[in-house]
């Protein structure tokens, strides 16, 4: 029982969050407290397991539809629908207090309006907007953001540039997914771009928010993050990016493609956060 409650808070997911909160902390300017670094760390992860469970939790039904989910905690019939509910719930009443009396108030509120947007907005909208995916990358985007505000107390422009990376980065990753997976998005009725406006389209956003996300990858120097060194970094681990995209449109890339993308994104972000703050 104890794994299957683990597997729903979707512990890969949560420790890139939590890895993407620590370079918020690390970036912000302000004096450096060991407690609110644990504070804020294990708020994220708290908030975000929070939110994968009551995601779970909502799409059970869906899940079950599903070949690559069917297998979950609750399709799979190894936990009980309540149990997971309590567990959610449970996540977040920990998660948000933590969050606002171990940080501060902005740092609360911002993780609140994360899991409100995720569990009450993007989950049920996924059944019937293809723009679901906006909405989820916005609380997708947030954990920087709560490491930025837990360690400075406030928000920059340098903050705002590194949820725009998170942001934008989500966008051609869930893409990609998407593109090999259609098949099962179909199956299961959730609206993704492939399936409702073809693969065309979404080989066409893959690439305008990869040209976008670059921009934004850019854009944090002068927005006080990074120097020359990550500036370069960026620059070419970009343009790497960018060029499977574009590989993608012109050739009409196929399902292989799309996981060959999904996999460069995966090494893209790390690559690109380590890079940053080291440099």
């Amino acid at each position: 029982m104890i794994r299957d409650l683990i597997a729903l808070t979707k512990p890969r997911i949560s420790l890139l969050s939590v890895a993407t909160a620590a370079v918020g902390l690390a970036l912000a300017p302000g004096s450096h407290s060991a407690a609110v670094t644990a504070f804020a760390l294990i708020g994220t992860w708290l908030l975000v397991g929070s939110a994968n469970t009551l995601n779970m939790y909502l799409e059970r039904d869906v899940d079950a539809l599903m070949t690559r989910t069917r297998n979950r905690p609750l399709p799979g019939g190894r936990l009980d629908a309540g149990a997971a509910l309590t567990f959610g719930v449970g996540q977040a009443l920990v998660a948000v207090p933590l969050l606002t009396f171990g940080a501060n108030a902005l740092t609360g509120l911002l993780g609140a309006v994360a899991l409100v947007l995720y569990v009450l907005v993007y989950t049920p909208m996924k059944r019937w907007s293809i723009h679901a995916l906006l909405v989820g990358a916005v609380p997708g985007a947030m954990p920087p953001l709560l490491g930025f505000a837990a360690r400075s107390g406030s928000l920059s422009l340098g903050a705002v540039a590194l949820f725009g990376v998170i942001f934008f980065w989500q966008i051609p990753h869930f893409l990609a997914i998407a593109l090999f997976r259609r098949d099962d998005y179909r199956a299961a009725g959730l609206k993704v771009l492939p399936v409702e406006l073809g693969e065309l389209a979404a080989r066409r956003a893959i690439v305008v928010t990869l040209v976008l996300q670059v921009l934004v990858t850019l854009a944090l120097v002068p927005a006080g993050l990074g120097g020359g060194l990550y500036l370069a970094g960026a620059a070419f681990l970009g343009a790497l990016m960018l060029g499977v995209g574009v590989y993608g449109l012109v050739r009409g890339g196929g399902a292989g493609w799309a996981r060959g993308l999904f996999l460069a994104s995966i090494v893209y972000l790390p690559l690109l956060f380590g890079l940053l703050v080291a440099a």
